[in-house]
């Protein structure tokens, strides 16, 4: 008999599901079907005949950027979302930098430059990551800058309490021997995310700066999937590296990773001045059909970001908050317009602040949209 995964139940109403042929297929049993089925249709039609990325016994993970199913953070992440179906918005996931220390020099850093090495201080994260988890949070990234250069790294990712939020890290990889993986590992850490700009070494290591990058992220993926991690690669997409999502696909593939995660490039920190270099539409034309090449072929997930933003709208404002080493607030990564600082103010009245402000409507990514840039940031002359 096929396990069933649930997605929500109650005496009367069930959404579960079942893996065939590799592939996710959504059903609902109980009285209220008939009913409750069209309210929960949406959701059903985003897991719908695709691919997980990993598949256990007692578990399917579908994606490493969501908690298992089943398990109480997906619950949670079930109750949120029936929440923003009533309008009432909490912040999904989170990204904390929690240094600016760097290695690299990556040309599209959305970090701004603050040339003092900013960082947050263990007792913020963890009041940040209370914080949060009271607020019904359930992926918890820590970032940075490089955040395996924090000290006491596994000592934040040992402190999420995974009954509310699984605990990831956004890394470029840098000093992620097998010791620092097996570490990571027997902290808890839930999902590893590796960036890669470029599918082979000379496109990597220009994008960020500097020699070797490459190798070292190469050699962080085998070593965290060696330790036992969940492992992605996430890949940000440019005019520069649109033309390499096959070659991004098959190194995936290769090193067995469990995901391939691809987000389009924004005109924001280092990367302002390349308002022309972003995507346009025979770009996501190439990536639709590159996601749709690749929906049943054998080798990882993709988790393609860009699609997702289209249907369900931006998650700045809505789903996701982001603070900086210095402890501003923001929308998203991305959006270098902060709401208040964490070193005066709760993140809760934070939050408050950014879901009340009228621009943020669910729409497209406003951060691409240049009157938006010129009118709210001051980016664009």
């Amino acid at each position: 008999m096929k396990n069933k995964y649930y997605f929500y139940k109650n005496p009367f109403f069930k959404v579960y599901a079942q893996i065939e042929n590799g592939l996710v297929k959504m059903k609902t049993s109980g009285i209220a079907s008939s009913v409750m089925g069209s309210f929960v249709s949406d959701m059903m039609e985003i897991f719908e005949g695709t691919k997980p990325s990993k598949v256990e016994n007692d578990q399917l993970i579908y994606s490493t950027w969501m908690p298992p199913i089943p398990s109480k953070a997906f619950d949670r992440l079930v109750s949120s979302q029936m929440s923003a179906m009533r309008g009432k918005y909490i912040p999904e996931q989170i990204t904390i930098s929690i240094t600016e220390e760097c290695p690299n020099r990556c040309i599209h850093c959305a970090l701004p430059d603050t040339k003092n090495k900013a960082k947050l201080s263990p007792d913020i994260v963890k009041s940040i990551i209370d914080q949060t988890q009271d607020m019904g949070t359930t992926l918890i990234i820590f970032d940075g800058g490089e955040p395996l250069l924090y000290d006491g790294l596994e000592n934040l990712i040992s402190y999420v309490d995974q009954s509310k939020a699984i605990p990831g890290l956004f890394t470029s990889g840098v000093g992620l021997t097998p010791e620092r993986a097996s570490s990571l590992k027997a902290s808890g850490l839930s999902m590893l995310s590796i960036s890669l700009d470029s599918a082979n070494e000379a496109g990597h290591d220009f994008m960020r700066g500097r020699p070797g990058v490459f190798n070292e992220a190469t050699a962080a993926i085998k070593n965290g999937l060696d330790a036992g991690l969940l492992v992605g690669i996430y890949v940000v997409l440019s005019p520069r590296n649109i033309n390499e999502l096959d070659d991004f696909y098959e190194l995936a593939k290769d090193l067995g990773v469990h995901e391939l995660s691809f987000y389009e490039i924004v005109p924001t920190g280092r990367w302002q001045g390349h308002e022309k270099e972003v995507l346009f539409a025979e770009d996501l034309k190439k990536f639709d059909d590159f996601v749709e090449r690749t929906s049943c072929a054998e080798g990882p997930r993709v988790f393609p970001i860009p699609q997702i933003i289209r249907k369900m709208g931006c998650f700045a404002g809505r789903k996701w908050l982001h603070v900086t080493p210095e402890g501003d607030v923001l929308p998203c990564a991305c959006m270098p317009k902060p709401y208040g600082n964490i070193h005066g103010e709760t993140l809760e009245s934070i939050w408050k602040k950014i879901y009340k402000d009228p621009v943020f409507n669910s729409g497209p990514c406003l951060m691409r949209d240049s009157e938006f840039r010129k009118v709210h940031l001051g980016l664009e002359k």
